[in-house]
């Protein structure tokens, strides 16, 4: 009986000390969300996630954008089997989706209430900030549904073509703001995780 205590106890420490260590690992910075930072606007990217017009065979419709997680690219599609691509940063492992929803809401500069999801896995953000170059929303952000996922900017030019964010769609604000342009509110978001055939 006693070995039997001893190897119960000795299970709940291990459990404990997992538990403690994935709230720790859980509550430290996230490279993607850093409040603040002022972009560095010198910042070059690969010429693979720079804008550009690319031809792109699709059925859909012009003035759709396509997400192409795996590829790290947005497309607005512009017709005869062209589009205009951008690079993006992506959601992280556990944090990417697909889908198909619709812009809901557009603004400028805006302001930024972490979700209380967020909140809880990195207690160190701020519970608002208001828009301007520091906020990690960039300059321009499009809501997507009535989710808490957006396309927007970054204050962090160099995470584009990764995949560090909470299932948000980032891009440079020069792009954003470009996009934002060309996009009205009620604008079809086809997400898609795998690479095109």
């Amino acid at each position: 009986m006693t070995a039997l205590r001893h190897l119960i106890l000795a299970m709940v420490a291990a459990v404990g000390l997992m538990l403690s260590a994935s709230q720790s690992f859980a509550q430290q910075q996230d490279v993607g969300d850093q409040p603040g930072l002022v972009p560095d606007d010198t910042v070059e990217l690969d010429p693979e996630y720079r804008k550009q017009l690319v031809l792109y065979r699709t059925t859909e419709p012009p003035g759709t954008i396509i997400i192409q997680t795996a590829e790290r690219h947005l497309y607005l599609i512009q017709g005869n089997g062209r589009a205009l691509r951008y690079g993006i940063g992506v959601g992280r492992d556990g944090f990417q989706w697909q889908g198909q929803l619709n812009i809901t809401r557009k603004a400028e500069w805006p302001d930024w209430t972490p979700p209380p999801e967020m909140i809880a896995r990195q207690p160190y953000l701020p519970r608002f900030m208001a828009g301007g170059p520091g906020n990690p929303l960039g300059a321009r952000a499009m809501y997507l549904g009535t989710t808490v996922y957006r396309i927007h900017g970054t204050n962090q030019p160099q995470t584009i073509g990764t995949a560090i964010s909470s299932g948000c769609f980032r891009l440079v604000n020069a792009d954003v703001i470009d996009l934002y342009s060309r996009v009205p509110v009620g604008t079809r978001v086809i997400v898609r995780q795998k690479p095109r055939l």
